[in-house]
């Protein structure tokens, strides 16, 4: 009897017992190494904590500073990195440096400071590949500093004790680097509000400020796509954290907010994460264990802390309208901000939605004008697609977004204050960019969004959220401390299911001691199935349909919180127990008077011929609204080797700078002509004229404007 298996149509048999075999051996392969990845997870795990969980940095660092020991003490400290990616046999000098063949004063690099998130996770994840901000921050020459924190908060501590420290800091880098500029802060996500808390207290000592991913806009978002800011209206408010915290016996266990996270994308943290590395247990190890090692440092907040960003910020959005309190009486107010902000976003990212991350501006500033007249500059870069943490952590953002950004700090002290949208061209694999800064309106901002009345019942949650916060302090709480040890919190945080899940595979559990040895074999006797098994080809498509499953239920429950919530509190009954602000109750910032703009052009007259090229150069520059690379490039060859700019100190030359665009943009025709005024010989007159034209000509010809400005400038140098 022929045993074969039968032909298909093309007349060649399949060997499905030897696919079969191969599979299942690769199968029993990578259940036990994936199995022992487990084990080595969970051993991380209890590892980091006896460790005290440092922070996953790549890099080398020294402590500069502690915040333990100041007056007003928290779990926070200053150090710098110290490793070097290009002259690795020098350190950054802050003494002043020449060029030998120059006469103008160098100034050092401005020092860079990183701020990850304190939102359960620890310290790091800005640093913890060679490609990422500290590295680019490093490959550019800059002094970096990191801000990290430390997992048990000082007892009693508050956010106003973090953003002092903070501020404390931000001193003490002044200090270190005399002669630099003003170090520029990346505050990523959580991080990137308390920086602009710190920046607008504290604008004497602060650069320019990158929020990446950082949301400013809690309320904000998209209908049907954004379903995580309806969480705490589900939950009635702030009062959950309140009892979250007293079961905790004073502290908050950060293992919460990182569940939040958790259970956004089920599909991903019950299934794909562990089947991207099951999959391909050969090489997605060591990326694995690395990225878990974060993502499960898990780390606590006190009651005060928790309280307070989650009651002013997510729930009362106190921070866009400037009525967000540190202390009593201290509000802070985001136009205080005067160093350059640049806003990085994507449209991938379900954690701080481009909405949240961009809406705060026209909430703080009325109009763009509004901006011009406050002498700030405000950029962002919406990213297409890159999820939360690939914002801050992606080699591939580092290398573009984050590398461009840091190169071009000292291009955006040549930019008019106002608007822009920064627009990075090139690509990572020739790594080769060329970026420009496009004007844009709040019209652009509001692009991004499907409308803002989705944001009353937001309001009422805010009010409705302080109520049950109350009745929670009032009648509930001391019942709750009254039961509540530090034997039953210690226990609440071990059976916490996140933690559960790391240790219950370490070696503590006597189940899991063969697996070492045994993986240790599989190891060596690894046969991988071959590429066209058609059996793993139905794992992978069993692995496709679960994930859609999981997905449809994402979908089915995001859908049905929204409509819940929309439900609750934009009900009658509910809007008349806590209704909405009206537009008179509605916090406004106010216009700037008219006395400002005056103030800009009491300067028309002053400043000699160093004013008068640098307001040439303004002028061409904000032709179009955008300002060039090569016309940066063009004015720093100019401001070096000009005899009236290069004896300027480089402050003088940037105070000089903005004061000369103040000027442009409050009077561009009464400015212009002016020039004569400012510069008073011919001969100046002429090398002005001629260094516009050599400005209009970095793209090999004149445009439009171009000329017109030509034909201006001429007439206002009295040239004609």
């Amino acid at each position: 009897m022929d045993n074969t298996f039968p032909q298909n149509m093309w007349g060649k048999t399949p060997d499905w017992q030897k696919d079969l075999t191969e599979y299942w051996v690769d199968t029993a392969q990578r259940t036990i190494i994936f199995t022992d990845i487990l084990r080595k997870r969970g051993n991380n795990y209890i590892k980091h904590i006896r460790g005290g969980q440092p922070p996953v940095l790549t890099f080398n660092y020294e402590l500069i500073l502690n915040a333990k020991n100041f007056e007003h003490p928290c779990n926070y400290s200053l150090v710098r990195i110290s490793d070097r990616r290009r002259h690795e046999d020098e350190l950054p000098d802050d003494r002043e440096r020449r060029h030998p063949s120059r006469e103008r004063i160098e100034r050092p690099k401005r020092p860079i400071v990183i701020m990850d998130p304190r939102a359960g996770h620890g310290p790091g994840i800005g640093g913890s590949k060679r490609d990422s901000e500290i590295g680019m921050a490093l490959e550019h020459e800059h002094p970096v500093y990191f801000i990290l924190f430390y997992s048990e908060p000082i007892p009693g501590q508050t956010m106003a004790d973090v953003i002092e420290a903070i501020e404390i800091f931000m001193e003490k880098i002044v200090e270190l680097h005399p002669n630099a500029d003003a170090p520029a802060i990346m505050g990523n996500c959580q991080a990137g509000w308390a920086a602009a808390i710190a920046c607008a207290e504290r604008p004497d000592v602060a650069g320019p400020l990158v929020l990446n991913g950082a949301p400013l806009s809690y309320w904000s978002g998209v209908a049907g796509v954004n379903p995580m800011r309806y969480k705490g209206g589900l939950v009635g408010g702030v009062w959950v954290n309140s009892i979250l915290s007293d079961l905790g016996n004073g502290v908050f266990d950060g293992a919460n907010l990182v569940y939040n996270f958790e259970t956004l994308n089920p599909a991903n943290t019950i299934w794909t994460k562990q089947y991207n590395v099951y999959s391909q247990v050969d090489t997605e190890e060591e990326r694995y264990l690395a990225f878990e090692r974060w993502w499960g440092g898990f780390f606590m907040l006190t009651t005060d802390e928790i309280h307070f960003i989650v009651r002013n910020l997510f729930v009362g959005n106190k921070l866009e309208t400037g009525q967000l309190e540190l202390r009593e009486g201290r509000k802070i107010s985001l136009k205080n901000i005067k160093s350059p902000i640049i806003v990085f976003a994507s449209m991938g990212d379900n954690i701080t939605p481009a909405q949240q991350a961009l809406n705060w501006i026209p909430r703080v500033y009325s109009s763009v004008e509004d901006i011009k007249k406050h002498g700030q500059v405000i950029i962002y870069i919406v990213h297409k697609d890159i999820g939360h943490l690939g914002i801050f952590v992606a080699g591939s953002v580092a290398k573009k977004e984050h590398k461009e950004i840091i190169a071009n700090f000292d291009m955006i002290e040549f930019l008019s204050p106002g608007l822009y949208e920064m627009v990075i061209e090139g690509d990572v694999v020739s790594e080769k960019f060329s970026t420009r800064y496009e004007p844009r309106t709040f019209a652009d901002i509001a692009a991004y969004d499907d409308g803002i009345e989705d944001e009353t019942d937001f309001s009422v949650v805010a009010k409705l959220s302080e109520s049950n916060d109350n009745l929670y302090q009032l009648f509930a709480r001391p019942w709750v401390k009254f039961w509540t040890t530090e034997l039953s919190a210690e226990i609440l945080r071990y059976l916490h299911p996140l933690r559960v899940q790391r240790y219950i595979f370490a070696d503590t559990n006597p189940m899991m001691r063969p697996v070492k040895n045994i993986a240790s074999i599989a190891r060596q006797n690894r046969k991988p199935a071959s590429k066209d098994n058609p059996f793993s080809a139905m794992e992978k498509d069993f692995s496709n349909y679960v994930d859609s499953l999981l997905d449809i239920y994402r979908d089915w429950r995001d859908l049905n919180s929204e409509l819940l919530f929309q439900m609750i509190y934009g009900s009658k009954t509910m809007r008349g127990f806590f209704p909405p602000p009206g537009p008179e109750e509605a916090p406004s910032s106010g216009p700037l008077q008219e006395q400002d703009v005056d103030e800009r052009l009491q300067t028309l007259h002053e400043g000699g011929l160093a004013a008068g090229l640098i307001r040439v150069f303004m002028a061409i520059a904000r032709i179009g609204g955008g300002v060039k690379r090569r016309h940066f490039e063009i004015g720093n060859e100019i401001a070096r080797t000009h005899k009236a700019l290069k004896r300027l100190k480089p402050a003088d030359f940037k105070r000089i700078l903005k004061e000369q665009a103040a000027i442009l943009q409050a009077d561009e025709d009464r400015a212009i002509e002016a020039l004569s005024v400012l510069i008073k010989n011919k001969d100046d007159r002429m090398e002005a004229l001629s260094i516009a034209r050599r400005l209009c000509l970095v793209d090999g010809v004149y445009s439009d404007q171009e000329k017109t400005m030509i034909e201006k400038l001429k007439k206002g140098l009295s040239l004609e």
